[in-house]
């Protein structure tokens, strides 16, 4: 099965705007009771998130999980640090990618795979302002010629 297939639950439509994703790499998510069901129901946000390697293991930060309704006593704190479930060669990899030309990890989509939850985690690297300007030209003018096209 392709990376990123299955039930998205979640995206990060801005991360394509304000970074050049350069790789994927596919994680499990270390979750409590609460969490899994307030994902399932789409209560999650991932607009501020990023992932950071410590200690050679790698913990996403600053993703909000709404509280269950339901949770009452159990209920998890909405933004916690998550462990994320990778093999140690993908994260060696990884920190390697990060420690040079100033590239960060930056969660893309949450979706659910035979049952459990996964995050595509993007290598990715900030975009000037001007950058951004060229892809919105690039976006506006296929635009007008997939309308052109339409129209003949």
């Amino acid at each position: 099965m392709p990376k990123g297939t299955g039930k998205v639950l979640a995206q990060n439509r801005k991360a394509g705007y304000d970074f050049s994703i350069l790789d994927t790499v596919e994680a499990g998510i270390v979750l409590q009771g609460t969490e899994i069901k307030s994902i399932r129901a789409g209560r999650i946000n991932l607009k501020d998130g990023y992932a950071k390697i410590q200690n050679d293991e790698i913990y996403l930060h600053n993703v909000h999980i709404s509280p269950y309704e339901q949770g009452n006593q159990f209920n998890h704190d909405p933004l916690r640090t998550r462990k994320l479930l990778m093999h140690k060669k993908q994260i060696m990899r990884l920190m390697n990618e990060t420690k040079s030309s100033g590239n960060t990890l930056i969660p893309l989509k949450v979706y659910l795979k035979d049952g459990y939850a996964k995050v595509l985690i993007g290598l990715a690297k900030g975009k000037k302002k001007y950058d951004k300007r060229e892809d919105l030209k690039r976006k506006d003018q296929k635009r007008e010629l997939d309308r052109a096209l339409r129209a003949r």
